[in-house]
């Protein structure tokens, strides 16, 4: 089976769409190094796999998938998980950060509170 045409222009005007708007957010500081970087790399991939199509039909045979443009959606379902379980972790870590700064606070406060309280029993007992 071949890659429809069709497929191959809508690979190509999406992947230009997410590197413009990468860009775009880039320049307006609503996007980090890191995700642009990943961003790009995903629009370059998918731009080179729907300008060379020889490349999809190579690893889809060497694969065993019977249809490029399966091939071509499997990839961008693993790139698409790949960044979900990237984005997971970073949100645990955040979590458990964001965890350990409230239970510090609280523990401030806390001491704060006891301090504060026990300044002022001073105060009255020597009054």
């Amino acid at each position: 089976q071949k890659m429809s045409t069709t497929l191959r222009i809508l690979l190509i005007v999406v992947s230009v769409i997410v590197a413009i708007y990468t860009l775009h957010k880039i320049r307006k500081a609503q996007l980090n190094i890191d995700d642009a970087f990943y961003w790009i790399i995903f629009s370059v991939l998918i731009l080179v796999m729907s300008i060379f199509p020889g490349i999809v039909y190579f690893m889809a045979n060497l694969f065993g998938i019977e249809s490029p443009s399966n091939f071509v959606f499997l990839v961008i379902i693993f790139i698409v998980l790949v960044k979900m379980f990237g984005l997971s972790i970073e949100l645990s870590i955040q979590k458990h950060r964001l965890n350990y700064l409230i239970q510090r606070t609280a523990l401030m406060n806390y001491a704060e509170a006891n301090k504060n309280k026990k300044a002022e029993e001073a105060n009255t007992e020597q009054k």
